[in-house]
């Protein structure tokens, strides 16, 4: 089982913007984070991404904070990319349940720090999932990785 936390939640109202920091945020059971753009029904309902990963990018001199990449849930001690598909991650003390349905994506247009960098990191270190039992997740929760469902792979699109 694979341990991590929380380093921050983020949301946005709006599609191909930052998303913003929060005190927290309610995972709803297939929708995703609420009041986020991207939440709905579909395979990628809450996007997670490591700070490990962010601080690559901040070695590289781009001044990135939490929510720059678009990322619903900032991790810590876990190396998300290599997360099966199907895994199932438990997140905080509420239950949160969230199932990994696709690791990385297409960005079909570079973003603002694409420009600034030269590279995104979504496209290769950020996973997504959809929210099998909901509840509320802050800064600091905990989070479990559960490999033992993993097998089935999303549409990568």
């Amino acid at each position: 089982m694979r341990r991590g936390t929380i380093v921050a939640v983020c949301v946005s109202e709006v599609r191909g913007v930052q998303k913003e920091p929060v005190a927290e945020i309610t995972l709803v059971v297939d929708h995703g984070v609420r009041g986020d753009a991207h939440a709905g029904d579909w395979h990628r309902q809450v996007s997670l991404l490591s700070d490990e990963a962010a601080e690559r990018m901040r070695a590289k001199g781009v001044a990135i904070n939490a929510g720059d990449f678009g990322e619903n849930i900032l991790t810590r001690g876990i190396d998300l990319p290599a997360v099966p598909v199907g895994s199932r991650m438990r997140l905080g003390t509420a239950g949160v349940l969230l199932e990994v349905t696709q690791i990385g994506k297409v960005c079909h247009d570079p973003c603002a720090i694409y420009a600034q960098a030269g590279e995104c990191i979504m496209p290769t270190e950020g996973i997504f999932c959809r929210v099998l039992r909901g509840g509320t997740v802050k800064a600091g929760d905990a989070i479990e990785v559960d490999e033992s469902a993993a097998g089935t792979a999303a549409d990568p699109a």
